[in-house]
């Protein structure tokens, strides 16, 4: 395993992670959480990433359990949450980026995955209706209590993470190290155009989720619906939609072509490629078989293969390279 520091900070994170969305919890049995877990532990793994909404919150509860259990040394390993969406409850009060909310739901995540800090913090989306100087101000003070250790912001705009920074920089305060935003061959324009000038400034660390574009690089052969038991969920009819489209699938079908002149398989392609881009820190996985993430996990051998004539021939079948705004 080879690991990446976050953006500007001094925190190392491995180049592949392990996320538990849709699956601890919710889709796969806890024994099986426990022995992926295992599994990445096991190959240098070091970022483990959840959140209060995932599952309402049973997910951080079964990760919980699973690190009761190991013998790891705290020091070994990375854990998030993020905050924003609540962990099921309905009332003002439960959920976005305000002061009560983030506090109460640090609070509750630290029991659920009984531990007596995390790692990372995620803002998980912007909150409109609340000030980015309260969400500031709320997260610097969980960092000044020893709650977290850094925080983060997930599919914010550049022009609001600036905010955030700015404020923080006026006050004295600790301002966000990291992004999480979605990054695959299908969705590029934040992390290569958007974020493109943070990188070089205050330094922005990402930790990219769905390098497999929810599922449609997960394939030996392309076909034309998801797989039943992961975008067909009611929660994911909106990715199905936006994902599994004709032109989708023919980028898919030629791009299958390169990964067998390659020898490697398609999934191994689509990690392979997000972590070639040096402002990504690491590339989420997830699974909900061992066997794919064994897979999934070989795919950090094969960057090397992806040289500048085969990342161009990829380009040419993408067709989507976004363009740079002219400054």
């Amino acid at each position: 395993m080879n690991y990446r520091r976050l953006g500007k900070s001094g925190l190392k994170v491995s180049e592949l992670s392990f996320g538990s969305w849709i699956t601890f919890g919710n889709q796969i049995q806890n024994y099986i959480s426990e022995r992926l877990m295992d599994i990445a532990y096991e190959h240098g793994v070091n970022f483990f990433d959840n959140a209060e909404v995932y599952a309402a919150g049973h997910s951080e509860e079964v990760m919980g359990e699973i690190l009761s259990k190991k013998n790891w040394p705290r020091d070994t390993y990375i854990l998030s949450s993020k905050v924003f969406f609540g962990a099921g409850g309905k009332l003002p009060t439960q959920r976005g980026l305000h002061r009560k909310h983030i506090a109460e739901a640090c609070h509750a995540a630290l029991k659920r995955m009984r531990v007596e800090y995390l790692d990372l913090y995620f803002c998980h989306r912007p909150d409109k209706e609340t000030p980015i100087e309260e969400t500031v101000w709320s997260m610097h003070q969980l960092i000044m209590q020893g709650k977290i250790f850094y925080w983060g912001t997930s599919e914010w705009s550049a022009q609001e993470i600036m905010e955030a920074h700015m404020f923080a920089r006026q006050n004295n305060l600790i301002g966000p190290v990291v992004e999480q935003p979605q990054y695959n061959m299908l969705t590029r324009r934040k992390v290569e155009v958007e974020y493109a000038q943070i990188y070089k400034t205050v330094g922005l660390g990402t930790t990219i989720w769905s390098p497999l574009a929810s599922g449609i690089f997960d394939r030996k052969i392309p076909r034309s619906k998801p797989d039943a038991t992961r975008l067909q969920r009611d929660e994911l009819n909106w990715l199905a939609e936006r994902t599994f489209t004709d032109e989708n699938e023919n980028i898919v079908r030629n791009l299958k072509s390169v990964a067998d002149e390659l020898d490697i398989s398609l999934a191994h392609l689509g990690i392979a490629w997000c972590l070639k881009n040096e402002n990504v820190s690491t590339v989420i996985l997830g699974a909900s078989k061992t066997e794919q993430l064994e897979h999934n996990l070989q795919a950090i051998d094969k960057v090397a293969l992806l040289d500048d004539d085969v990342m161009q021939r990829i380009e040419l079948i993408l067709g989507n390279k976004p363009k740079h705004p002219p400054y």
